[in-house]
């Protein structure tokens, strides 16, 4: 009887166990877009070379101290095809969809945000 149960019991210990790297690593907790402006896109990184940028939304955001901030948003970036053409598009207004997970890994970025497509890119006139 005890043969039975202790493999058992491994089983389901290892079974949980990957559900929850999966669910803390892999599970996409939501997705959306952002647009603004793409004002920072580095690749970089010691063992894991990985592409991370910051866009700048449009508009501004005031904090209860009444001092005015930007609002950026921090990304990283996996797919090669898409971090070529945000390299392309530095300072233009760009439409992105991203990713969010509830944890990074080091081949992953960064950031919890990974961006996974360019929706648009409109270049920003001179003024």
């Amino acid at each position: 009887m005890k043969r039975k149960i202790v493999p058992i019991i491994v089983i389901v210990l290892i079974l949980v166990l990957c559900g929850i790297f999966y669910y803390r690593y892999y599970f996409v907790f939501g997705d959306g877009t952002k647009a603004g402006t793409m004002n920072y896109f580095v690749h970089k990184g010691y063992m894991f070379k990985t592409y991370e940028g910051k866009l700048i939304q449009t508009g501004i955001k005031g904090s209860p101290a009444s001092t005015i901030q930007s609002n950026e948003f921090s990304f990283s970036v996996t797919d090669q095809k898409v971090a070529d053409q945000l390299n392309r598009s530095a300072g233009a207004f760009l439409e992105l969809h991203y990713k969010e997970y509830l944890h990074t890994l080091p081949w992953r970025g960064v950031n919890v945000f990974v961006v996974d497509s360019v929706i648009s890119v409109k270049p920003t006139t001179p003024q």
